[in-house]
């Protein structure tokens, strides 16, 4: 029955992922970034246990005194450190925490010296249970819940990891996002196959690109491959098994510590208002809270079977509402959609024209409105004009709507291959001999914007552009 649970509730992740653009406005950043930080409260409890968890007979000192030697290592040499031995600062650290249990007799060699060099996974196939009885319909709801909140994580540490990864700030790939998705639910499928627990992204990856720097694709095959060797062979495995308690609590817990700090930059990166604000703060206090047990913990426990007794859920799932309500709260966005070419610029100008009017702006800002609707549209056309024949004959969505004293653009069109807010922002590091036409149309845009946002999935793009209304009209409506 697990197994079956596990295998049908993966394929919500395929289908998550392939309509991943259609989440745009409730999985934001905020939200991510906020489940990011929660991991870490949901974690550390048990990491703290790790400290205590040693035999007994071994010296009171034993377990301080090995965590603080593979603290101390890790973060010295990861604050000093450049260069090659920056990147071994966290298996240093182990190596020495070890070295000190070991003198205390807390590292358990003979685990090690038992285990055999070569072996294979042990266990049989349980089979699928394809009766889908009440139990099946029963549990279904509370699978497919956990594995929604997985895919939130995993998209969380997918713009994460991006983050750390590049060397220069770049634009979120929302199409990397979906491959990690996808990747997560085949794992989750393949699991279920072979009747074992399911998977997610590891987190703490995010937080070992940060320290080391290393963030390279190959380093990350050969480690998997390295994965699956060490899976056959038990002597390599039992030496990372015999590792200590409070040398993996310590080394674990700095990793968790650099994982809270990404997810508050991931919850930032767009900016941050009063209502992102609040939606953050609310959301991982009351993630604390259930966690900690400090929140109606006689209801919690029974609800879902205590879903909400984990903080990362409780506080994904109050992220999430909040989210939600904004959005459906929020003015109705006003629309149209045309063949996106430049014919479509007088329907636009009539549009944008209505919507300022509407607005209760003046002429100045409606020009500004077509303006910038006029060079997206030029820079949306340049940016899909590799795509073949066949699909040169694109739709355009246009939605827009207030936002304060803003208006707010949305340009829905099929997907083209450069990032356009990575353009804009590499504008200023170009030489004017180098400058071109798009490039003219970016630098008008980036003018008449107060900020663009671009979002690229593998069937859509989605181009976010906020324009500030005059000075002069701010004053009067202040």
């Amino acid at each position: 029955m697990l197994a079956t649970l596990v295998v049908v509730s993966s394929f919500f992740q395929f289908a998550l992922s392939a309509r991943l653009s259609l989440f745009r406005r409730i999985l934001t950043p905020t939200v991510a970034g906020t489940v990011i930080m929660l991991i870490p409260v949901t974690v550390m409890p048990i990491i703290f246990g790790f400290l205590k968890n040693v035999p007994d007979g071994v010296p009171v000192l034993a377990a301080p005194m090995s965590a603080l030697a593979t603290l101390l290592s890790i973060i010295f040499i990861a604050l000093k450190a450049t260069g090659v031995l920056r990147l071994w600062a966290p298996v240093i650290g182990v190596v020495v925490g070890s070295l000190v249990a070991g003198f205390y007799g807390l590292y358990d060699i003979e685990r090690v010296a038992a285990a055999s060099w070569v072996g294979f996974p042990a266990g049989e196939w349980p089979g699928l249970d394809l009766s889908f009885g009440p139990v099946f319909w029963t549990l279904l709801p509370a699978f497919v819940f956990v594995t929604l909140v997985g895919a939130i994580e995993t998209i969380g540490d997918s713009i994460a990891i991006q983050r750390v990864s590049w060397r220069q700030p770049r634009a979120a790939d929302f199409r990397a996002v979906q491959g990690t998705v996808a990747a997560d639910g085949m794992g989750n499928l393949l699991s279920g196959l072979l009747g074992t627990v399911p998977n997610t992204t590891y987190s703490t990856s995010v937080a070992v690109a940060e320290l080391t720097g290393v963030g390279a694709r190959r380093v990350g095959v050969a480690l998997g491959l390295v994965f699956v060797v060490l899976a056959f062979v038990p002597k390599a495995l039992a030496v990372i098994l015999a590792i200590p308690g409070p040398v993996a609590a310590a080394y674990i817990g700095v990793l968790l510590m650099m994982l809270f700090v990404v997810g508050m930059k991931v919850t930032v990166q767009d900016g941050i208002d009063y209502r992102k604000g609040l939606v953050a703060g609310a959301a991982f206090w009351i993630g604390v809270g259930f966690q900690n047990g400090w929140i109606f913990p006689e209801y919690a426990s029974k609800f879902a079977g205590g879903l909400l007794e984990n903080g990362m859920t409780a506080g994904g799932l109050v992220a999430i509402l909040m989210t939600l309500f904004v959005e459906l709260t929020e003015p109705r966005r006003r629309r149209i959609e045309m063949v996106l070419d430049l014919s479509a610029l007088p329907k636009i100008k009539t549009f944008l024209g209505e919507f300022a009017s509407r607005s209760n702006w003046d002429a100045a800002m409606a020009d500004r409105l077509v303006g910038t609707a006029e060079e997206t549209l030029l820079t949306l056309l340049k940016h899909g004009q590799s795509q073949s024949a066949e699909k040169q004959e694109r739709r355009l969505l246009l939605m827009a709507h207030k936002e304060g004293g803003q208006a707010v653009l949305e340009f829905v069109a099929a997907t083209g291959e450069e990032n356009l807010q990575d353009r804009i922002a590499l504008l200023g590091e170009r030489a004017d001999a180098e400058t071109n036409e798009w490039d003219v149309s970016l630098r008008l845009l980036r003018h008449l914007a107060s900020s663009v946002r671009h979002q690229q999935y593998h069937d859509t793009d989605i181009v976010t552009v906020h324009v500030d209304a005059p000075e002069s009209m701010q004053s009067a409506q202040v």
